[in-house]
């Protein structure tokens, strides 16, 4: 972990003892990297003795290019990344480091590991597999998760900090909470956590998926079906009795 550490700030040109958080997303507006960044840009308004101790890295990988609305989003992520950063220009570190690229999966578990914080900020997204990587890949039991509340994974996680991504007020003050949380509370949470991911791994998900699409098919063998009564042969004609009785009664 130490050894993950040293090599990404020497890598991204941080000083030794920077504070980290990492972001790995796709270039997508879905997944609020400009909340995200104005939550950074809060913090550092509301907490300046954060301005230059505290870099926010920022994975993008590139997609839809070609589509024209994520080209426009794209350029508007990377404008209000420079924007922040000379507004709290300083020689130390900058406070965002965007980095518009594909990454493979052991560089970015290698982020995972050098970070303090990780910071998932999605507007709307189905379960977020970048939480649980981040806290399956913290085996030293220590940083912090912050989630968005749009999250499903937020249901299951709630030792991570839980935020509306679009308070960036809420979101800064989870960002120095989390930059400010004692190593045996991080481990408290992040135990428990890695415990939850342990006993929900794949195995038991693929049964529960096996087990719904069983279940599904018995119920759809009903659907649509109303019951049939079955009546008995004597409640279908009259008695012979019955007849005569009639028959004497019209005489």
């Amino acid at each position: 972990m130490d050894a993950s550490r040293a090599m990404i700030r020497e890598q991204l040109g941080l000083p030794p003892d920077q504070a980290i958080g990492v972001g790995v997303d796709r270039m997508d507006y879905t997944k609020g990297l400009e909340e995200r960044f104005r939550a950074v840009e809060r913090l550092m308004e509301q907490y300046p003795e954060w301005v230059g101790r505290f870099t926010f890295v920022q994975i993008a990988a590139p997609t839809r290019s070609s589509i024209e609305q994520y080209h426009a989003y794209s350029d508007r992520v990377h404008a209000l990344a420079e924007r922040i950063n000379q507004k709290f220009d300083n020689r130390r570190a900058p406070v965002i480091l965007l980095r518009a690229e594909h990454h493979d999966a052991h560089e970015v578990f290698e982020f995972y590991r050098a970070s303090d914080l990780c910071f998932v900020s999605s507007l709307h997204d189905g379960m977020n597999l970048v939480a649980k990587e981040f806290v399956a890949s913290r085996d030293d039991e220590a940083g912090v998760l912050l989630l968005s509340q749009f999250t499903g994974a937020a249901r299951e996680l709630p030792e991570a900090l839980v935020v509306n991504p679009y308070d960036a007020d809420q979101c800064a003050a989870a960002l120095d909470a989390a930059l400010t949380m004692p190593l045996r509370m991080q481990r408290a949470r992040m135990r428990l956590m890695r415990g939850l991911l342990r006993e929900f791994n794949v195995f038991r998900w693929a049964g529960r998926m096996l087990l719904d699409a069983a279940n599904a098919r018995r119920r759809g063998r009903f659907a649509g079906r109303l019951p049939v009564k079955h009546t008995r042969a004597s409640d279908e004609l009259p008695s012979r009795s019955g007849r005569a009785s009639a028959a004497e009664v019209g005489s």
